[in-house]
This record gives structure tokens, sequence and C-alpha cells, in this order.
């Protein structure tokens, strides 16, 4: 008897200092990324950090900013980053060419293409005498790095019509925010806008879409957020919180209830006047998934165009690497 009442008091002593040590633990670091300030959630999610119950508890949270998502493959194959907003196209490669098999895809950011919603596209100057895509033969195209969601959008409309990189035109790259004055310097004959640079004035005022992202490739499932499996599976109720998290935020984002603060809060980012945003987070915005789950059908679609241009060489069944249930079990919290 006295032996087991030892026992039960060093089990006891045990308990109390395995439940001290948990509490004690270090929040798992999370850095994720963002390109474009607006179209990413990382680029707003932190601006409603007071609805995200689990932010430096379980979890903290870094955002990092890249210019284009090529450049987050090389980051993440680092452990430099833990969560990527990948585009469909960034995605195969870093699957097949980066060697990172263990990459998933866990909930999405925006799709392209879908009825109702605006699509970004292709620009060039109203005076160029450019009117269709034959006319690009022998023009300078901006990208904003190979590989890219933008890059490969041109690359296959321009394909189809016949006209081939280096043979054809000239790639020319730079950050999304420069393109406008990339094209209306005429540095380049064509270029990506995408929102919310698109709407920028002067743009408008002396340059024309020639063809939109969707006319390219169809639907489009544009950007989604990715994680190594190996990190998920170490730090899975830690992901789970962040995913609770950042689904909050942007049920908070999409509520048009909230829609005069949410044009201050793209105020404070862009530096622009807050009447400019009447169409963030609207169907005048790219479509946004509520519930951040991604189309897997139109990712399938878009990683095959990806093979079809010589990005990667071997197929790769998308399905494979999709991990949802972080989403999805953060997604029944808030019901």
């Amino acid at each position: 008897m006295r032996f087991l009442n030892v026992a039960l008091a060093g089990a006891c002593a045990l308990g109390i200092f395995g439940a001290s040590a948990a509490q004690s633990a270090e929040p798992v670091k999370i850095r994720m990324s963002w390109v474009a300030p607006l179209a990413n959630w990382a680029s707003v999610v932190l601006e409603k950090k007071d609805l995200m119950k689990h932010l430096g508890k379980s979890y903290t949270l870094e955002t990092v900013r890249y210019q284009g998502t090529p450049q987050m493959i090389t980051a993440i194959a680092n452990n430099e980053l833990e969560v990527a907003s990948l585009a469909y196209s960034s995605l195969a490669i870093a699957i097949e060419n980066a060697g990172l098999s263990d990459l998933r895809v866990i909930a999405d950011e925006f799709q392209e293409g879908k009825a109702g919603f605006y699509t970004d596209g292709y620009w060039v100057r109203k005076d160029s005498g450019i009117d269709k895509v034959e006319d690009l033969k022998g023009k300078v195209i901006g990208t904003n790095g190979g590989g890219s969601a933008v890059d490969i959008g041109v690359r296959a409309m321009l394909k189809k019509h016949g006209l081939e990189d280096k043979r054809d035109y000239t790639l020319l790259e730079g950050p999304l925010p420069a393109m406008p004055a990339m094209l209306l310097e005429k540095k380049a004959d064509l270029i990506p806008a995408v929102l919310p640079f698109a709407l920028n004035p002067q743009l408008n005022a002396d340059g024309k879409m020639l063809f939109s992202i969707s006319d390219s490739l169809g639907p489009i499932d544009m950007i989604v957020l990715c994680a190594r499996e190996d990190f998920i599976k170490k730090n899975r109720a830690a992901m789970v919180d962040y995913m609770e998290d950042v689904l909050t935020v942007a049920h908070w984002f999409l509520d048009p209830k909230n829609h005069d603060e949410v044009a201050q809060i793209a105020s404070k980012i862009t530096k622009a006047p807050p009447e400019r945003f009447g169409w963030l987070f609207t169907n005048k915005d790219n479509y946004r998934d509520p519930n951040l789950m991604p189309d897997l059908a139109a990712l399938q679609k878009n990683i095959d165009t990806t093979r079809d241009l010589g990005f990667v060489k071997k197929p790769i069944d998308i399905k494979k690497f999709a991990d949802l249930t972080l989403v999805t079990e953060a997604a029944k919290r808030l019901k």
C-alpha cells in the first residue's frame, strides 16, 4: 500500500510537471508569405489580430513579402517559410523540380474565371497599335518571374497563337506593383495587371486589357496556401488553431457590413484613399471561397498547363498533395 501511495504521488507530480511544461511551451512560429497587397490574406490578416484568439498562445505569425511565388519555393525548401501562398504553377515546380514531394495544399486564397467575379488581365497601351495577340510578335512582355501564375497565363495564350518565348517575343521581369509604370513608360509592350494595380487611374486612361488570364486558361485556382507535411504533423494542433484564426479574419473581411472599415484598412496598407476600394472583397474582386476551400479540379487543369509549357515534365496528381483536414476542422469550429 505504501509503495502504491508513493507511485501515485510520483505520477501526480509527473502529471503536474507535464501540464506545466505544456503550458510553458513556446508557441509554434509560423511565417506566411504574400506578394500583392490586399490580394493575399497574409497582407491583411494581422490588421485584425484582435479576432485571432489563438495568436501568441499556440502560435505566432510573421508575414513575409516576396516579388513572386517562385521565390517562395527556395524559402520553404530551406525552412525559412512555413506557409507559402503558391500559385498553381510554382506549386507544380516546387513538387517536381525542387523535390518538395512533402508539400501539401492546406487552403485556398483566391480563384480566377469564376462567373460574376473579376478576372485579372494583360494590358497594352491604347496607342501601341496592338489589337490582337498576333500583334505581340517581336514585342517585350512584362512578367514578375518565370513560372509565376501570370507568367504561365501569358505564355499559354501566346503559344495558342503560334508565338514562342525568345523566338517571337522577349520577357522582361519586374515586380507586380511596377507593371503599370513599365507599360506606360514603354519599357514593356504588354504587362500583367492584377488587383489592386489594375485599377491604376493612369493605366486605365492610357491602357486597355487585351485579354484576361481566364481567356488563356479557363477557370483557375490562382493561389493556394501550402505547408510541408512534416511541419503539419509536428504542429497539427497549432496549425488548426492558426487556420481557425485565418478563417475568422477572412469571414470578417468578406462580410459586407464591415466594408467601410475594410476600405480604411486597405487605405492604410496601400496609402491610397479609402474611396478607391469599393470593389474590395465584393464580386468586383477575385473570387474567394468563404471557407478557403480550393477547387482541386481547376487546380489540376492549371498544373497540367504548366506541364504542357515545359516547366515540369511528369504528371502531378494534385489530390495526392492536398491535406484539407486542417481547414475542414477549423471550419467546423466556427459553425
